[in-house]
């Protein structure tokens, strides 16, 4: 009579369960890929307004407003309104100058809190219940865009992704 191969039940079930440990020690990895994707796309529109600025300054140095205060003549031929040369904090500076910033389908914005260094703007995913600036704050999944108040400083952007 010839033996049979296979696995007993006591294998079966070893396997099941070392399978079942490591699902639970890699499902919270996996399952954190939505957060790690927002954090990642905050980071994306915080370098897209730091390049944008720079491009903003460049071109404030080239006309020679680099050195206006905000609320002076201090703005581009295209209108952009600039504080020390940089894009100011509301829809006539950077959100004019942030490609896809002014797209409510994907971004909303609104005027932040003011602390020491100013008001900023901040920004975060379309939503439509989010109507302001505090709202947006309070969902502490955001990015902060504040102008600089002196002509030797730069724009203070920061990203806030507690609750991403």
């Amino acid at each position: 009579m010839k033996k049979q191969g296979g696995f007993t039940l006591i294998e079966l079930v070893v396997v099941i369960v070392i399978l079942g440990i490591l699902a639970v020690t890699a499902a919270p990895r996996f399952l954190n890929l939505q957060s790690d994707a927002r954090e990642s796309s905050l980071q994306g529109l915080k370098g897209a307004m730091a390049g944008a600025g720079s491009i903003v300054y460049g071109k404030a140095a080239i006309e020679g407003v680099e050195t206006l205060p905000k609320g002076t003549d201090a703005q581009l031929d295209d209108e952009t309104t600039l504080a020390f040369g940089y894009p100011t904090a509301d829809e006539d500076g950077i959100v004019k100058v942030v490609q896809g910033l002014e797209d409510d389908t994907e971004w909303v914005y609104g005027t932040g809190t003011a602390v020491s260094a100013g008001t900023p703007l901040v920004a975060t995913f379309a939503n439509d219940s989010l109507t302001d600036g505090s709202e947006i704050e309070n969902t502490e999944c955001y990015v902060s865009y504040i102008e600089p108040a002196t002509s030797t400083a730069t724009p203070l952007i920061a990203v806030v992704d507690d609750k991403c």
